[in-house]
């Protein structure tokens, strides 16, 4: 089946994201994988799907149009392999280190021919750190380096980390986060325009309708003060450049040895998730983390999918997937297919750290 994003995007030469940007918290408890249990996933970058190995399942099945997204995804397989806890940290680039060639060249014969020559034409994104080769974190570096300077003098940003309680959270950005020279400089670098050029990519915008700048500049500050910024991993990657003790879920060390011990229940393809029924042999889907990829679809064409992922799913599989400014909702094209679960959806939408989402979405198919 043809992908519609793929009509669109170059999906084959650039690594777009280095990084999962969506909540693997939210994302666990909402699939709930167990022992035994077969999960589709879209591949990205890797963290995330390699976090739903943490429960157990019999079979993960990570998909992505991207054979560069899958680079990223295997070169984290290989590192989990071959690298103790700490040194997958400085090869992703969490932690500072000075030897990162060193410890991917330990991984580098677990990786296919075709991930070896993405990865060796690399060196500088391997010494720099693997998190930060992607199109979407060289955005942020942008706004880090060039143009939160202009607002903000670096020790504000590093006070912005520091724990606080709601009401002080809430006064520290009242008066020193939220000027007015923050609000343009905002709306300016994270307008349409830009995040689709420099960040993400145009096309993915087509079916938007408001402002992508105003959007953000809300969920900011539902980051900043509704929750704790000194907890949330992506809010110091973007901020500081590094994760530090704030880690997202695949990289805690709690979870390393279970994502670890789980790799060989892990497969990936290059593929769109329109074809996941290619790859799954006759089993049946009980969870699915879809991402973000219905915001790229038509609604036609979103429906499709997802008519495509319930024809090869089990009655109650659990599917969950994010909504940035595109509405898409499985209940609303397939009512008789899907049932949503909005007590929960909600509750999980609000504890996201992830905070450039407009919904996520916690589905069961009937």
């Amino acid at each position: 089946m043809q992908s519609e994003a793929a009509q669109h995007a170059d999906f084959r030469s650039i690594l777009r994201y280095a990084q999962c940007w969506e909540d693997a918290d939210v994302l666990v408890e909402a699939l709930d994988v167990q022992s035994g249990d077969v999960v589709l996933s879209v591949a990205s970058a890797g963290d995330n799907t390699l976090s739903l190995l943490t429960g157990a399942p019999a079979r993960v099945i990570a998909l992505d149009l991207n054979p560069a997204q899958l680079a990223a995804l295997e070169l984290r397989v290989a590192a989990y392999r071959n690298l103790s806890h700490s040194e997958l940290l400085e090869l992703i680039g969490s932690r500072p280190s000075g030897r990162r060639p060193e410890l991917y060249a330990r991984c580098r014969s677990d990786l296919s021919g075709d991930s070896q020559r993405f990865w060796d034409a690399r060196p500088a994104d391997v010494a720099a750190g693997i998190g930060s080769a992607g199109k979407f974190e060289r955005y942020f570096a942008i706004f880090r380096k060039v143009m939160l300077p202009l607002v903000h003098r670096r020790r504000t940003v590093l006070s912005l980390l520091e724990p606080r309680t709601p009401e002080q959270r809430q006064q520290f950005y009242d008066e020193r986060w939220n000027t007015r020279r923050w609000r343009t400089m905002f709306r300016l670098f994270f307008s349409a325009r830009l995040l689709g050029s420099l960040g993400r990519d145009p096309s993915f915008f087509r079916y938007v309708e408001g402002s992508v700048a105003d959007h953000l500049l809300a969920r900011v500050r539902h980051a900043l003060v509704t929750l704790d910024p000194s907890a949330n991993p992506y809010i110091h990657w973007i901020l500081t450049g590094q994760h530090g003790d704030v880690l997202p879920h695949a990289l805690r060390p709690a979870k390393f040895d279970a994502i670890r011990n789980n790799l060989d229940r892990l497969e990936w393809h290059c593929a769109p998730v329109e074809a996941c029924g290619d790859f799954l042999k006759g089993r049946e889907i009980d969870a699915a983390n879809l991402s973000d990829i219905l915001e790229y679809l038509s609604e036609e064409n979103a429906r499709a999918l997802l008519g495509a992922l319930v024809k090869h799913s089990r009655s109650g599989a659990r599917i969950a997937y994010w909504n940035m400014m595109v509405p898409r909702r499985g209940s609303d094209y397939l009512p008789a297919h899907f049932s949503p679960r909005p007590a929960q959806s909600r509750r999980l939408f609000e504890a996201d750290k992830t905070f450039f989402y407009r919904d996520f979405i916690v589905e069961q198919v009937t």
